[in-house]
């Protein structure tokens, strides 16, 4: 069991084209009080938002299903936003799509199942019901 979360800063390749990539550090966040989703978080400079500039304090933060991540580091898996799939070696691409545009990310699948399996240690697979609040949730959904 973990404490209430679990928390890993990974590199990733942000790839610009097919001869191009920088690399960045991303943090991985899981809540057992929100079991369901992982959070993928960057830097603010990373922001594609053109209209607010973030300043270097403020993250970018993605929010997506923890079984997302699992089949994605196995089989192409994602509709809307989030597409995770498989890639050519010991890695794990992420593709991020908004309104202001397309981000492609290369991860080290390893880092991504290490992320994983202490995740799956604070809150068990198929156990993430019994850590479900579902009038804490319904009232962050309302607002």
């Amino acid at each position: 069991m973990c404490s209430a979360a679990v928390e890993q800063s990974v590199q990733a390749a942000l790839i610009l084209s097919s001869h191009c990539s920088t690399r960045l550090q991303v943090t991985l966040r899981y809540r057992a009080a929100d079991p369901l989703a992982v959070r993928l978080v960057f830097p603010g400079e990373y922001s594609l938002d053109e209209v607010a500039a973030p300043s270097a304090a403020d993250e970018v933060v993605w929010v997506f299903a923890r079984q997302l991540l699992a089949t994605g580091l196995d089989l192409p898996a994602g509709l809307g936003d989030v597409h995770i799939r498989p890639s050519r070696g010991p890695h794990t691409m992420v593709e991020l799509r908004a309104p202001e545009g397309i981000a492609l990310l290369r991860f080290e699948a390893g880092d991504l199942r290490r992320f994983l399996a202490a995740s799956y240690r604070c809150v068990p697979e198929h156990q993430e019901g019994r850590h479900l609040d579902a009038d804490r949730a319904l009232a962050e959904l309302l607002g």
